[in-house]
């Protein structure tokens, strides 16, 4: 870590990239589960459920993206301090999840739930600075 604790650089683009590849894959893969009609169960069991999945080729395209997120969070960890990085990975994702879900899925956004982001981007604030 830099001195005084301040997220390097390096960092803090390992920590966007990992963001940004939580946030497709969580979209992504709601957008497959949409189109295989959800995690039912039907007569065709456990395997057809998985069979539909593996065919939405968002939902794959989300899992991949997990997986490369879990890949750059691994770096961030080797080289960041924990209590300073996971929040902004937490709190950007939770935000960017949000206006994706907005845009994307027309999903509803409360004037509690706006107030809400709004707190949680100015800790993410406080956090970077500290």
């Amino acid at each position: 870590m830099p001195p005084e604790g301040k997220m390097s650089t390096q960092v803090f683009l390992l920590v966007l990239v990992c963001v940004l590849l939580n946030v497709t894959a969580n979209l992504t893969m709601k957008h497959g589960l949409v189109l295989a009609g959800g995690m039912r169960v039907q007569d065709d069991g456990v395997v057809g459920l998985l069979l539909r999945l593996a065919k939405q080729w968002t939902f794959v395209l989300g899992l991949v993206a997990y997986a490369l997120a879990a890949l750059v969070w691994f770096r961030v960890l080797s080289i960041s301090e924990v209590s300073a990085s996971y929040p902004i990975v937490v709190g950007l994702t939770f935000v960017m999840v949000n206006v994706g879900a907005i845009l994307w899925f027309r999903e509803s956004i409360s004037v509690l739930k706006f107030v809400g982001v709004g707190v949680i981007l100015a800790g993410i604030v406080l956090v970077a600075k500290a």
